[in-house]
């Protein structure tokens, strides 16, 4: 057997489940991972074999159950960044990709020595994407889930910067972090230059909407919100923006796509300005920011 002929075979067991685009994209990535093979090195070589074809049969039928390739291979790709990815993290998407190119965009200084807090960041996609941009940038990134933040220092490692991450629930605001001057200097005591965050905004009633692979699969805890007070993550961490962004600091989220202009209300009830919403690559209104005026 080849590598074509288990292509093959991927296309025989799931493009009912996938289409056949996306099954080509699980092989693809599925035998780069295991095998260190390309997809240009297959196509240069299509008789292409490997010793042990079990890893990637062991794949296959995970994919059948509707695992997410990307927990099932235990990594991904964000922001031309690689990224452990497990149980404990929702995988990083394309839309959350825009929102830090937004950021990017917004704050054109790649040496400016800015403060920079990622609240509900999961496997620190989105900090450790900015601290690798912004080397001289101070990154904090907070977190109600130990596992999730083991995972997240792992990625920093990897990905070799620095992050100061705090496991601490935002809604509860207890966190604090190690310091130079004060072993332990409350979160709410420091000043942002940027806020941003994904948090939970999935109302529980948009489940019967979702694919089984991500409601089967990816942490409720860093999706759902009850149906009653879908913005209570906007509502506390908009509070705490008021706080703790510097004078003209800018507060960054990612939304529900339903719940756009009361997102805008929200930022608008806290005088924030120049209060703008940006839509993702599948036209929905994805993101929003805002402008702190005032000390």
């Amino acid at each position: 057997m080849t590598l074509k002929d288990m292509q093959h075979t991927f296309h025989q067991e799931l493009d009912v489940l996938y289409g056949k685009e996306e099954v080509d994209s699980f092989f693809f990535m599925a035998i780069d991972a295991l095998y260190h093979v390309s997809r240009m090195a297959l196509a240069l070589k299509p008789n292409y074999t490997v010793d042990d074809f079990n890893p990637i049969l062991n794949v296959l039928e995970l994919l059948k159950q509707e695992k997410p390739i990307q927990y099932i291979l235990g990594e991904t790709e964000f922001c031309g960044l690689p990224f452990k990815v497990n149980g404990h993290t929702l995988i990083p998407r394309p839309e959350t990709e825009e929102l830090v190119e937004w950021i990017l965009s917004e704050f054109n200084i790649q040496n400016s020595e800015i403060k920079i807090l990622d609240i509900g960041t999961g496997s620190g996609c989105i900090a450790i994407a900015l601290a690798k941009k912004w080397p001289k940038a101070s990154v904090y990134a907070l977190d109600v889930s130990a596992d999730a933040l083991k995972v997240a220092k792992q990625n920093a490692a990897l990905n070799k910067v620095e992050v100061a991450f705090i496991e601490a629930d935002i809604l509860g605001m207890q966190g604090k972090i190690p310091s130079a001057d004060e072993p332990r200097l409350k979160l709410s005591e420091l000043k942002f230059d940027i806020i941003v965050s994904n948090p939970p905004y999935v109302r529980e009633l948009e489940k019967q909407y979702m694919k089984p692979n991500v409601l089967n699969n990816e942490p409720h805890l860093a999706l759902f919100v009850k149906d009653e007070n879908p913005l209570v993550f906007y509502k506390t961490i908009t509070e705490f923006a008021v706080r703790n962004l510097s004078k003209n600091g800018l507060l960054f989220f990612e939304i529900n796509e339903f719940l756009a202009k009361d997102t805008i209300q929200l930022l608008v009830a806290n005088h924030f300005t120049s209060i703008e919403l940006k839509q993702d690559i599948f036209k929905k209104d994805r993101m929003i920011k805002g402008v702190k005026t005032g000390d």
